[in-house]
Parts: C-alpha cells; sequence; structure tokens
C-alpha cells in the first residue's frame, strides 16, 4: 500500500510537472500574443492620428470651399440683381415702343385715306420733276 501511494505521488509529480510545462507554454504564447496585440494597437494609434490629421485639414479644406462658395454666390446674386434691372428696362422700353407703335399705327389707320392721297400726290410730283428734269437737259 505504502508503494501505491508512492505510485500515486509518482503519477501526481508528472502530472503537476506536466502541467507546469504547459502553464509555461501557455504563459510563453500569452506574452507573445500580448506583444502582437500591443504592436497592433501601437500602429493603430499611428493610423488614427495620420487619419485624424488628414480629417483635419480635410474639414479646414472644406471650410475654406464653403466659404469660398458662399462669397461668389454673394457676387452672383449682384450680377443677377444687375441683369433683372436691365431686364426690367428692356421691358419697360420694350413697352414705349409698343406704346409709339399702337399709337402711330391708330393715326395711320385713321387717316389711311389721306395718306393714300398724299403718296399719290407725292408720286405725281416726283413724276413731273423727273419730266421737268429730262425736258430741260435735253434743251
Amino acid at each position: 500500500m505504502i508503494n501505491l501511494l508512492y505510485i500515486a505521488a509518482l503519477i501526481f509529480a508528472i502530472a503537476f510537472a506536466v502541467l507546469v510545462v504547459y502553464l509555461a507554454i501557455l504563459v510563453k504564447v500569452i506574452k507573445e500574443t500580448k506583444s502582437d496585440v500591443i504592436d497592433t494597437l501601437e500602429g493603430l494609434g499611428k493610423q488614427m492620428e495620420g487619419v485624424s490629421t488628414e480629417a483635419t485639414a480635410l474639414l479646414n479644406k472644406t471650410n475654406k470651399l464653403a466659404e469660398d462658395i458662399n462669397d461668389k454666390s454673394v457676387r452672383l446674386n449682384t450680377v443677377v440683381d444687375g441683369v433683372k434691372g436691365i431686364g426690367e428696362t428692356i421691358k419697360s422700353f420694350n413697352q414705349s415702343i409698343r406704346r409709339v407703335s399702337d399709337s402711330v399705327s391708330a393715326v395711320a389707320e385713321k387717316n389711311k385715306e389721306e395718306t393714300a392721297q398724299a403718296i399719290k400726290w407725292g408720286t405725281v410730283i416726283m413724276n413731273v420733276i423727273k419730266k421737268r428734269k429730262n425736258s430741260s437737259n435735253e434743251n
């Protein structure tokens, strides 16, 4: 029975030694994994700094672009207001021309017969003048 106790103690010692070896290997693997995780986190931190720097630069450029667009929009509004004024002036001018044209048309319509007779008399006078010139040139 004492032999059995020695055998059990020996088996326990061997099992304990194996357990210690496996635990040592596990601790070594955990250290390597921890080192890899630390390296990865440091790289990620550097990348995040780069991304943060680029995001800040992009935000600054976006703000400058927004200011530029706003400034150009204000200037464009001035141009649009000027063009609107020109359009209103042209519209007013067109209305004035239309009124003059309408009044001329109304007067012409009213005096249609007198105008036709004036044109006829003008033609007759022009023909008489031409005949006199021709006859004076012949003499």
